[in-house]
């Protein structure tokens, strides 16, 4: 009788595996599906954002929400100072051109330091504003680095720049160069000057802690540093990428 009982409860057993395996699989092909499906929209979003600007950012809107209104005036980069093209990236990426998206001497510099200084590059700052949202996660910095070969493999350097100089918060309120000019110093970003531009790159760190106009002696030591930078790039080739 024993082992007719065992027997029995063997099959039992096998019934409930056979159940239990279909749903499995279903899950599998569902999970499998979903992660298909947004990785097929991120790429699409991609490819979309590389000829149509993007209309709002999380960063915009959140700002819009806390004070009740933005500046924010896209223009095209024929449309930008050179200068203050080569400013930006003399400021957040001085081997923009040189990388493909991670910029892994910067990388390297700062694991030596500690993790005190920054080592995103200006392709990595435009997934993050563009595609995501500020603050410090894994999950959004694993998000920033599947989705930064995709920008820099669908979209050209120029875009990129020209998207970075048109999201970056440039003040309290503030996004892109165009505001930044208008504001601070009541000229379009076409007409910037070397300073002028230098001055607007010395605050995108901290934008909203930072002048444009009163600049402390630290950016203005800073603006000073990027003037160099600017000149530098131009001179050995590292703006090749975006200038005509």
């Amino acid at each position: 009788m024993a082992k007719k009982a065992v027997r029995k409860s063997s099959g039992k057993e096998s019934k409930a595996t056979k159940k239990k395996a279909p749903l499995a699989r279903r899950i599998r092909l569902w999970l499998t599906r979903a992660a298909l499906a947004a990785v097929a929209f991120v790429v699409g979003l991609v490819a979309l954002y590389s000829v149509i600007n993007p209309p709002v950012t999380h960063t915009i809107w959140s700002e819009w929400r806390r004070l009740g209104k933005v500046e924010r005036e896209w223009v095209p980069i024929e449309e930008i100072s050179p200068i203050m093209a080569r400013s930006v990236v003399a400021a957040e990426d001085a081997n923009f051109c040189l990388h493909w998206g991670f910029d892994v001497e910067a990388i390297r510099d700062a694991l030596e330091d500690g993790g005190a200084r920054g080592a995103s590059t200006i392709t990595q700052q435009v997934v993050k504003n563009v595609f995501l949202w500020q603050g410090r996660s894994w999950v959004r910095k694993a998000m920033e680095t599947s989705i930064t070969p995709v920008v820099e493999i669908l979209w050209s350097k120029q875009r990129i720049l020209e998207v970075y100089l048109n999201v970056a918060e440039t003040g309290t309120g503030m996004f892109g160069v165009e505001a930044a000019a208008q504001s601070n110093f009541n000229v379009s970003a076409v007409k910037l000057t070397s300073v002028q531009a230098a001055r607007i790159a010395a605050i995108l760190p901290s934008p909203r802690n930072r002048s444009v106009t009163d600049p402390s002696v630290r950016t203005r030591r800073r603006a000073s540093a990027i003037l160099d930078g600017a000149a530098t790039i131009r001179a050995d080739g590292r703006a090749d990428c975006f200038e005509d």
